[in-house]
C-alpha cells in the first residue's frame, strides 16, 4: 500500500539540495560543452533539476508520481528556462527520450531500489547507456544494501528535518524485499508512506555488474557528494558511471 501524497509536504526539507551536492554537479557539468543535456530520474518536486536549469539550458525531469509532479511543475511555472517534467517511468524513456541525447542522467535518494525486478532493473541500465551521448555519466545515490541484505528485518538511516524524520524498515519476506516507509511529525503523529511496497535493494556488486553488461566502462563508488573514499561501514553511497 502506498500513500505517497503524505510526503509531497516534507520532500523538500527531506531530500533538500546540499551544498555539496549542487557543487558536485555544478563541476560535472562543466565537463560538458554547453548546451549541457541532463536527465533526472525520479526528480521528486524537481529542486536540483529547477537550480541546474539556472546553470545550463537543458533539463528534464521525470517521475512517475503524481502528486511530486505537480509540485514539481508548480515550481518553474514562472521563470524562464529550459526545463520540462514528464510523467514517465523507467521502462517507458527509452522509447520516447532521445538517444545519445543526455551529457548526464541521474537516479537519486534511493529511487532506483523501486525498479523491483532484476529484469528490469538490467534494463535500466541498458537503457540509461542508449540515452547517453558519449562519455555521458550515470549518477546514483542510494543506501549501501550491502550492510542489510542479509538481514530478514533491517531498519534504513534516517532522514530528519526540524518537522519530521523519515523512517525506512526493509524486510525480507516470501523470497522478495519489501519496504515499509513513515513519516513521524514533531508531535509524534506516524503517518504512512509505504506499507509493504516490493523494492529490489540492489548492491555494489550488481551496479557494476549490470552497468559492465550495459556496455558502461567505468563504475566509481563514492561515500557522499565530496566523493571520499568509500568504506565498508558508509550507510550510503554514491555511484558515477561512465
Amino acid at each position: 500500500m502506498e500513500a505517497i501524497q503524505n510526503l509531497v509536504e516534507y520532500y523538500d526539507e527531506l531530500y533538500p539540495v546540499s551544498t555539496e551536492q549542487f557543487d558536485f554537479y555544478k563541476s560535472l557539468l562543466q565537463q560538458y560543452s554547453k548546451p549541457v543535456k541532463f536527465l533526472g530520474i525520479g526528480c521528486g518536486t524537481g529542486v536540483l533539476e529547477s537550480r541546474l536549469a539556472k546553470e545550463i539550458t537543458d533539463v528534464t525531469g521525470l517521475e512517475t508520481i503524481k502528486e511530486l509532479l505537480d509540485s514539481a511543475t508548480r515550481k518553474h511555472r514562472t521563470q524562464l528556462m529550459s526545463i520540462r517534467f514528464f510523467k514517465m517511468s523507467t521502462i517507458e524513456m527509452a522509447r520516447f527520450l532521445g538517444k545519445k541525447f543526455y551529457n548526464v542522467i541521474s537516479c537519486l535518494n534511493d529511487r532506483i531500489i523501486f525498479i523491483h525486478d532484476e529484469i528490469l532493473l538490467r534494463k535500466f541500465f541498458f537503457d540509461c547507456k542508449q540515452l547517453l551521448a558519449d562519455n555521458g555519466s550515470l549518477v546514483l545515490t542510494l543506501t549501501n544494501y550491502d550492510l542489510y541484505r542479509n538481514q530478514p528485518v533491517a531498519f534504513l538511516p534516517e532522514r530528519c528535518s526540524m518537522r519530521a524524520k523519515l523512517k525506512s524498515k526493509l524486510e525480507f519476506l516470501n523470497n522478495g524485499y519489501f519496504l515499509t516507509r513513515t513519516i513521524e511529525t514533531g508531535n509524534g503523529k506516524v503517518i504512512p508512506i509505504y506499507t509493504k511496497t516490493s523494492v529490489y535493494p540492489i548492491t555494489m556488486a550488481e551496479i557494476k555488474k549490470f552497468a559492465m553488461e550495459a556496455g558502461f566502462s567505468v563504475v566509481n563508488f563514492f561515500n557522499g557528494y565530496c566523493k571520499e573514499n568509500l568504506d565498508s561501514k558508509s550507510s550510503e553511497i554514491m555511484v558515477v558511471i561512465k
